[in-house]
């Protein structure tokens, strides 16, 4: 029986890791699954961080530390913004996030310091994962009763449930695929899989509408095919795959029960049978002409004049291609430039349109991020230098909103770290870029002394990190996908191994065995001390992390109690919910419940008055003691409390509707009240 190598096995335990990541983390947006991926990442990075600390031989110079200090400094700052946040709660969650996210910079920077040569397997892996996670959304399509039962969309959104998120996790995986298929080592046979994998990326990523992540997919391609040689077997890749991936698109574009939306269950079944059998032979024929590409290429390689006119041709191609959308534009009614200024008014205009949620969308220019750009930039100008903490933009939002739509995220990074950290925590972020930007600049060669090193493997594996990160910073520069565990953890983990490589023209190979190693370090008691404090700090950093799902946990187990009637036991639970996170005001709701059952109208009030002492820039904490009042009788002070709510949430119909029912409350009130003098007046006469 064949031995399976410790690089194939590698190479699924990265595509496992990224994979659970993404069907685990979802969205990022509910507590219990993104406390479970935080977690996660931190144990692993600090067990890669001893690992590391123990196993790298004595003379590897230590590299990304420049850039892993200031994430650090970035993760101090965004802490210290509790004290200032307009919601606590959330900045420690935003918080915890960004330890999480530095933990995955630093899982990648301590992997490459124990294994660089195991580059190919993190690549690999990921190619792995981005074809399970897109595979699994094109599967909802084939298969939507078994899979997508309850869907009314027709975008493409699972696992993340966000469209936009699949379409990011296809093109950063773009890249990768380039370099699987151009590589010049590696077996045939895995190599010639980068053709079915990229055309079904593709599929997936038109599937999904997502405009913005086919630009990032096209920034992602040309830096491959700029700063890499090997470009005639990656333009083999990308127009195979992303020609045959084209076709199976715009033939699902042009059937409704794939394309539009509320679309009952049946046809929608019987459409994804047909997409099924089409993407199967798009994979199968993709297959066979990867492994027909990869043989002729050995069997008569080009020489290199030809690659080297190749070379010039693809990079002409990828030039004409702004001259070509320029002479298309030129031609259009309102011609070139007024098809430009038409186009930057319906992008940036705050009012514009919403486009159609349907294939057409792919060639609209209007969007609302204009609008929440906009709302950003207001929240921002309250505390230009600090903002308002950080995840404060959907709890300021409501202020300054012009529609009724809830928006958690201001779909921007730049913006949003703008209006929750203000100026000094855009200059960290713009600071830890320009570190990074270093580092990768000279593990790589992009810049600096070693742009004349030889194009290794290992330099071209670099590169397409690069130009991975690259895809998911453009991308988060115009969406809120950096909050998402499936696209976020893979691209810090490319970019803490590019950061901590060091320069290429090192040899920084496993000179000795695992266990020479681990003996050698064993005796020396810095190194020793070292891995434990790292362990202890990652302990110490899960432990803070599951702090604010335990109380929500607890919280949970109290309104059980409550149903049950067992009040002791309810009280305690809150009790331990809020000795857990004391800044969240949802066991002080759960409290006023317990209160309320008890017949203790007074200690309810006091709980909903320390909800809002909590959190008095939150209409919620307001609306929740207006209506508890309310329901006491007493409309005096239901308005009292609904006005707050109201200034800080004027288009809430939920809070419009609360005062119209306070203020009737309070006239008939008064009514009653004038009645009843009249009668003890005429009753005295």
């Amino acid at each position: 029986m064949p031995r399976v190598g410790v690089a194939t096995l590698t190479t699924v335990a990265f595509a496992a890791l990224l994979a659970a990541v993404a069907l685990k983390g979802q969205g990022g947006l509910q507590l219990g699954p993104l406390t479970t991926v935080e977690i996660a990442l931190e144990l692993l990075a600090g067990i890669a961080g001893a690992a590391a600390i123990l196993l790298t031989p004595a003379d590897r110079r230590p590299s990304g530390m420049i850039v892993l200090g200031l994430f650090a400094i970035l993760l101090a700052y965004t802490a210290a913004s509790i004290g200032w946040a307009i919601n606590p709660d959330d900045a420690w969650i935003e918080a915890n996030r960004t330890l999480a996210w530095m933990s995955a910079f630093a899982l990648g920077l301590a992997l490459v310091h124990i294994a660089p040569e195991r580059y190919t397997s993190l690549i690999g892996g990921f190619i792995g994962a981005a074809v399970i996670v897109c595979g699994y959304a094109v599967l909802t399509k084939v298969f939507p009763g078994a899979l997508n039962p309850d869907e009314l969309l027709a975008r493409l959104r699972e696992p993340f449930g966000y469209w936009n998120s699949v379409g990011l996790m296809s093109a950063m995986a773009g890249p990768a695929c380039l370099w699987l298929g151009a590589r010049r080592t590696g077996h045939a046979i895995v190599n010639a899989l980068a053709y079915p994998a990229f055309g079904l990326l593709v599929v997936a990523l038109l599937l999904a509408y997502s405009r913005g992540s086919l630009l990032v997919l096209a920034i992602g391609c040309a830096f491959w095919f700029a700063v890499v040689p090997v470009r005639l077997r990656g333009v083999a890749v990308l127009v195979t795959g992303g020609f045959a991936g084209l076709v199976v698109g715009l033939w699902a574009f042009g059937q409704d029960a794939l394309s539009q939306d509320r679309v009952p269950i049946a046809a929608r079944d019987a459409a994804g049978q047909g997409l099924g059998i089409l993407v199967l032979a798009m994979v199968l024929v993709l297959f066979f002409a990867g492994l027909g590409v990869g043989f002729s290429l050995a069997a008569r390689a080009p020489s290199p004049t030809t690659r080297r006119h190749l070379g010039v041709a693809v990079l002409a191609c990828v030039a004409l291609v702004p001259v070509a959308v320029a002479g298309m534009l030129a031609t259009s009614p309102r011609g070139l430039t007024g098809s430009i200024s038409n186009g930057w008014r319906n992008l940036t205009d705050p009012n514009a349109r919403t486009p159609a949620n349907d294939p057409t969308r792919l060639a609209a220019v209007g969007s609302v991020r204009a609008r929440y750009w906009d709302e950003a930039f207001k929240i921002w100008r309250t505390d230009e230098l600090v903002g308002v903490g950080a995840g404060g933009y959907r709890t300021a939002r409501p202020r300054v909103r012009q529609d009724t739509i809830n928006v958690r995220h201001a779909h921007g990074y730049l913006v949003q770290t703008l209006a929750d950290l203000g100026l000094i925590g855009l200059g960290l972020n713009l600071a830890l870029l320009a570190a990074w930007l270093a580092a990768a600049g000279h593990s790589t060669g992009l810049w600096g002394r070693y742009r004349r090193a030889p194009y290794t493997p290992e330099r071209v594996g670099l590169l397409s990190m690069v130009a991975i990160v690259l895809v998911f910073g453009a991308h988060s520069a115009i969406d809120w996908t950096w909050i998402v565990p499936g696209n976020a953890v893979p691209a810090l983990l490319f970019a803490g191994w590019v950061a901590g490589r060091g320069p290429l023209v090192e040899a920084v190979g496993v000179r000795a065995s695992l266990g020479t190693r681990l003996r050698g370090s064993a005796r020396d008691p810095r190194r020793v001390g070292g891995a434990i404090a790292v362990l202890a700090v990652a302990g110490l950093a899960a432990w803070t992390t599951y702090q604010p799902q335990h109380s929500v946990n607890a919280s949970n187990d109290a309104l059980e109690a409550i149903e049950a009637n067992k009040l002791a036991l309810a009280r305690a639970d809150v009790q331990t919910a809020r000795t857990a996170d004391p800044l969240s005001t949802t066991p002080l709701y759960a409290g006023a419940t317990i209160e309320l059952r008890d017949g203790n109208d007074a200690a309810a009030r006091r709980m909903y008055e320390e909800a809002v002492r909590k959190e008095p820039s939150t209409s919620e904490s307001w609306l929740n003691l207006a209506q508890f009042e309310l329901d006491r009788g007493d409309p005096q002070a239901a308005l009292r409390a609904v006005g707050p709510a109201l200034y800080l949430d004027p288009r809430s119909t939920t809070v419009q509707l609360l005062w119209l029912q306070a203020s009737r409350a309070e006239e008939q009130r008064r009514a009653d009240a004038a009645e009843a003098k009249a009668k003890a007046k005429k009753k005295n006469k």
